[in-house]
């Protein structure tokens, strides 16, 4: 795994030989990954299946899938409060596309997630190789990659277009970028550390500066089309933050009271009626320090854009009532994916520290499919799961 895989170019980084990083056979493995992964989220809800008589149905379709489900059936009024209005449209429209055509939405929602996190994980190879793609396909939240919820969609929207930019394809960066845009708010700091990435660009001139920004009028259209949208049935320039605070207790704060807010959420004893929401609040606090690990780590390196793609994410959650949704926000973090596969690839010269990596690397891979498989549970079970 080379650094370079990640580092700010004006075209595409090579690895040795001439060749993209993932190009030497690595898209088997990965391929092998995606067919485990899936495999071990879909023998969880087999078993709950067998054991409890659950149905599929029941299984995929959780929390955020009966709004983008009401959504996709009756618009952004379908729910009292306009609480829909705190999702993006382009993962309803696509499902209200397959109820035309006679298509279930937990049938269409866990294909099309199926089928898009195929397509991030080839963009992931292509960034940062094989065992980047594999670890964010085994990634304990990574059931949220199988059910009708945004982020496989956004996935492979964002992640292709990261690439594309990293190859100078601006154009195609651009299309791929409005597409995820359209799919959840994330889109807008996508939007912003693919400007970061043509300021920091080594070798290019000022007005090749200039027509690389201006492709990125084009995602940028996509947000106010959507604020624009929700102004026309509002009549409120704020109708998403509303939604958001209404619904999901989003309200702005400090980081610092934002950080005491989810300490109650985390002792023992929190949520008595519902002990396994106290343990994922904890992992909430434990994602916000990988995202912060995870942005010093791309500073060190002076990966800027990709430090501003994940450390604005940081920033926004700390900014939230309480930190809430970060555990999903994790897959998204594509450098975090690419420094632990840096990590767990690495070779230490002394025999024993060599020895004491591939321990931590078992470990830390076991421990990652324990908490795979116990987050399919949680989800499947019904139980919040970020």
């Amino acid at each position: 795994m080379r650094l370079a895989a990640l580092a700010p170019a004006r075209t595409a980084p090579e690895a040795p030989g001439g060749e993209r990083p993932g190009a030497d056979g690595g898209g088997r493995l990965v391929v092998q990954a995606w067919l485990a992964s899936r495999g071990l989220i879909a023998l969880v809800a087999v078993l709950l299946a067998l054991r409890e008589g659950r149905s599929f149905t029941d299984m995929v379709s959780n929390w955020d899938v009966q709004h983008f489900s009401a959504l996709a059936r009756g618009g952004y009024f379908a729910e009292p409060d306009g609480i829909l209005m705190a999702f993006f449209p382009g993962l309803p429209t696509l499902l209200a596309g397959g109820l035309a055509l006679g298509i279930p939405v937990a049938v269409g929602g866990v294909v099309l997630s199926l089928v898009c996190s195929a397509v991030a994980a080839g963009a992931l190879l292509r960034l940062g190789g094989p065992w980047a793609a594999v670890a964010w396909l085994f990634a304990p939240p990574a059931v949220f990659t199988t059910v009708p919820y945004t982020e496989s969609l956004f996935c492979a929207a964002a992640f292709w277009a990261w690439e594309r930019a990293r190859a100078d394809r601006w154009a195609a960066a651009a299309v791929l970028a409005a597409a995820a845009c359209t799919v959840r708010v994330s889109g807008l700091f996508l939007l912003g550390a693919l400007a970061v990435m043509v300021l920091t660009s080594r070798g290019v001139d000022l007005p090749g500066r200039v027509r690389r920004l201006a492709w990125l009028l084009l995602p940028a259209a996509v947000i106010v089309a959507f604020a624009t949208y929700l102004h026309g049935l509002t009549g409120s320039w704020t109708a998403w933050y509303t939604a958001q605070s209404t619904g999901w207790v989003r309200e702005l704060t400090t980081p610092w009271q934002s950080f005491l807010h989810t300490i109650p959420a985390i002792v023992p004893g929190a949520y008595a009626d519902h002990p396994w929401w106290a343990a994922v609040f904890r992992a909430e606090v434990v994602s916000m320090v990988v995202g912060l690990v995870v942005t010093a780590w791309c500073l060190r390196h002076r990966l800027w854009a990709e430090a501003s793609w994940v450390g604005v994410q940081v920033l926004a959650f700390s900014l939230s009532y309480w930190f809430f949704s970060v555990n999903r926000a994790t897959l998204l973090w594509f450098p975090l994916w690419v420094m632990l596969a840096r990590w767990g690839t690495a070779a230490p010269a002394r025999p024993v520290a060599a020895r004491v990596h591939r321990v931590l690397v078992v470990a830390l891979w076991a421990l990652g499919v324990v908490l795979l498989l116990w987050w399919s549970w949680l989800f499947f079970t019904g139980h919040w799961a970020s």
